[in-house]
């Protein structure tokens, strides 16, 4: 069963930049301080209507430094998408950590993305709208290239009954993917309560996905 379990997560677990204060930039790594910065911006003003003079004003820069790094907007909003994709992974990862099996640490990362979309629901929203679409070499769910992609593939290649071929792989990682994504988007739309309880409820009538795919493929 692909039953999301319940975790305990504090706001210093999965929120994004909530202590980071604003500050003159010094020295160092510029391009992640101006994604820091954005970052920041992102969770107090709630949406993705940053500027990259706005950013460059809050990290204490000047903006002919930005656009070193940054031609446009767009390419802000892009750096800004592949970190909260990195950030997510993470916290994925410390919500697996000292599970007692794979299977229970795969559940603990569906819950951890449920959880990091619904503590950053600006940010998850940038990340859906840069998401590559399918066949792009970074697609999140089916790439290799990505490490949630990688993590996610590995998950079910373990999970999945020994014998199962490909597209019954395929088939679930699409299928747990949706699951997560979709039920993060109705709790951040108010579509859904954000219950714990009631989530996992609600996930444990998705059945047992493992076996199903594998006899679709037989």
């Amino acid at each position: 069963m692909f039953t999301l379990l319940r975790l305990a997560f504090n706001g210093n677990d999965v929120n994004i930049g909530k202590s980071v204060k604003k500050q003159s930039y010094h020295h160092g790594d510029l391009r992640s301080a101006l994604v820091e910065t954005g970052l920041r911006l992102l969770r107090e003003k709630g949406d993705g209507d940053i500027g990259l003079r706005e950013v460059a004003r809050e990290t204490g820069v000047s903006a002919t430094a930005v656009y070193r790094h940054f031609p446009d907007k767009d390419a802000l909003l892009h750096a800004l998408a592949r970190a909260g994709y990195e950030k997510l992974f993470d916290a994925q990862e410390a919500a697996a950590a000292g599970k007692p099996d794979r299977e229970q640490a795969f559940r603990a990362t569906g819950q951890a993305y449920v959880h990091f979309a619904v503590a950053n629901p600006a940010l998850f929203g940038l990340m859906t709208a840069y998401m590559p679409a399918a066949g792009e070499e970074e697609a999140l769910a089916l790439s290799t290239e990505s490490r949630a992609g990688v993590s996610l593939r590995e998950n079910i290649a373990a999970l999945m009954p020994e014998g199962s071929g490909r597209r019954a792989q395929d088939i679930a990682a699409i299928q747990a993917m949706a699951l997560v994504h979709g039920l993060a988007q109705l709790v951040i739309g108010g579509q859904v309560p954000n219950d714990p309880e009631l989530i996992d409820a609600a996930v444990d009538q998705f059945g047992d996905w493992r076996h199903s795919h594998a006899q679709a493929e037989s």
